[in-house]
Parts: C-alpha cells; structure tokens; sequence
C-alpha cells in the first residue's frame, strides 16, 4: 500500500434541483464565495485553475486542476489534479428524492514532502480533516442554493 495514496468519497443530499446543483458545482472559481476552505479558485483558461484549499489542519493544499470531463447530461463533472496532490476529482449530480444526490469521488497522491513525511501517523488526522472539509461544502452549498 502506498502509504501517500488516499481515496475519499462523499454524499450530499440536497433539497435542490440537480441542474441548479450542477451549475453551481461547475462554477469552481465561485466555490470561495460558498465553501470556507477553499481559500482562492483562480480560472487561468476555459479548462483549467488553480485552488487552494486549507481546513482544519494548518496547511493549504494549492494544486492545478484542468477539466478532463463535463457532461451536464450524465451530470459529471471531472479534473485532474496537478501540485500538492496529483490524481483526479469527479462531482456526479443525479435526481435523489425531492431533491439532488451528489457524489464526490476523489483518488489522489500526496506531493507535498511535509505531509509525505507524516503520511503514517497523520493518516487519520488527514481523512478527518477532508471529512470536515467535505462537511463544510456541504452547508455551504446549501445556502447558497437558497440564496439564489
């Protein structure tokens, strides 16, 4: 097992429609404006950005992300992740009861030689803080949904 390898998985329940999620999620250098850890999204072209995320642990995490996938169709949207860490991220929005189900699919490689370093014992302390982050999104996607 490669001890720098992580792959997380989230689900959202939103009371919203999935178009309006979809379009929200596909608007990355708004996520700033909603969700707390993503401390800058900067649109470089029509494909590509750069984020930088930092949660609980005090650390920012700045990666290269360029779109490899968007199908409002299937409601799929995919990066690829270059920096900090390097892999991939997918967003699929599907209808789910009265409102949207989201699934946050994310494989990746820590780059970053401090957190490489701690990779055994900060293991737990980095799947907790992407949970928190995740947790977060969340809220903050909500109210933004209804604030539109």
């Amino acid at each position: 097992m490669d001890r720098n390898h992580y792959r997380f998985r989230s689900l959202w329940s939103l009371p919203a429609p999935p178009a309006a999620v979809y379009a929200a999620l596909e608007r990355a250098e708004d996520y700033p404006r909603w969700w707390p850890q993503v401390r800058t999204a900067t649109r470089l072209d029509d494909s590509t950005g750069v984020l930088a995320v930092r949660s609980l642990l005090p650390y920012t995490l700045t990666s290269t992300v360029r779109q490899t996938r968007r199908d409002p169709a299937a409601g799929v949207l995919e990066v690829a992740l270059r920096g900090d860490i390097d892999g991939w991220a997918r967003w699929t929005v599907t209808a789910g009861g009265r409102g949207t189900l989201v699934r946050y699919d994310q494989e990746v490689r820590v780059r970053r030689p401090l957190l490489r370093l701690l990779a055994v014992p900060g293991r737990p302390l980095f799947r907790l803080n992407h949970r928190l982050m995740m947790r977060a999104g969340r809220r903050g996607l909500l109210r933004h949904l209804e604030a539109v």
